[in-house]
């Protein structure tokens, strides 16, 4: 490991034994998250239970999954889910309360050797996906936005025989195994797949999602999970945040 990388372990150990949860007896919970946090959390839980001896067990969901489990009452901890439809479980009561946790930009596929289009500007964006062959992009925040801008660029009638929706998954894999040419997700999800170069949208049609946490009202050890909470959010896990092609929140 070289010495940034031990240097960041070391504050992500240092802030876990801070925070209330460290020194009770160890406890299990469940964490239900979006996949656009995937990387960054591969890093971070172990982290968390090497320092709490808390042990967390985190499935991954897009975001329709994710609401339909919480409508089945599904015994869960914590959630991480866009703000917007964390928000929607709150007002249902049930997630007791929100914190940001990351920001999340959005950024095409490209299967990695092959040529990559000019994205300096809107016009770049809708030629590239006009000469795309074939196209995907998911059914989450990033997809629904998507989805929305190519109506705005008045080229939804050209683009809808060639547009694959992945309801699961990873766009970026259609992309690595040739299965289509292009693809758009968040940043982060496309940078977990090998075999991709993810290029950012342009800035005058970017768009973040925040990402939150939300604290199950029913979960079963608030005191464990609220140091879950805590330490994802410290200053200690930002920059591996950062380094998993997410922001934290502003």
């Amino acid at each position: 490991m070289d010495g940034s990388k031990l240097a960041v372990s070391a504050a992500l150990l240092t802030a876990a034994i801070s925070f209330p949860g460290f020194a009770a007896q160890a406890a299990e919970f469940k964490v239900l998250s979006s996949g656009a946090v995937k990387t960054a959390l591969d890093e971070l839980v172990p982290a968390f239970e090497r320092a709490t001896e808390h042990k967390v067990t985190v499935t991954y969901a897009g975001t329709n999954a994710i609401i339909s489990r919480f409508k089945a009452d599904e015994p869960l901890d914590v959630v991480i889910l866009a703000a917007p439809a964390l928000d929607e479980l709150i007002k249902q009561g049930k997630l007791a309360s929100r914190f940001d946790l990351v920001r999340s930009g959005i950024g095409l596929a490209v299967r990695s050797g092959a040529p990559k289009p000019a994205l300096g500007s809107v016009d770049d964006f809708k030629r590239a996906l006009l000469a795309s062959k074939t196209f995907a992009r998911s059914e989450g925040p990033s997809g629904v936005y998507i989805a929305g801008l190519i109506e705005r660029l008045g080229i939804a009638d050209d683009m809808k025989a060639k547009t694959t929706i992945v309801r699961t998954g990873l766009v970026a894999e259609l992309v690595a195994r040739g299965e289509v040419e292009i693809g758009v997700q968040q940043i982060s999800e496309v940078l977990a797949v090998a075999g991709v170069d993810v290029l950012p949208l342009p800035s005058d049609v970017q768009h973040f999602t925040t990402f939150a946490l939300g604290l199950s009202s029913g979960a079963k050890d608030a005191d464990a999970a609220k140091a879950f909470v805590k330490f994802l959010t410290s200053a200690a896990a930002a920059p591996v945040i950062k380094a998993k092609g997410l922001e934290p929140p502003s």
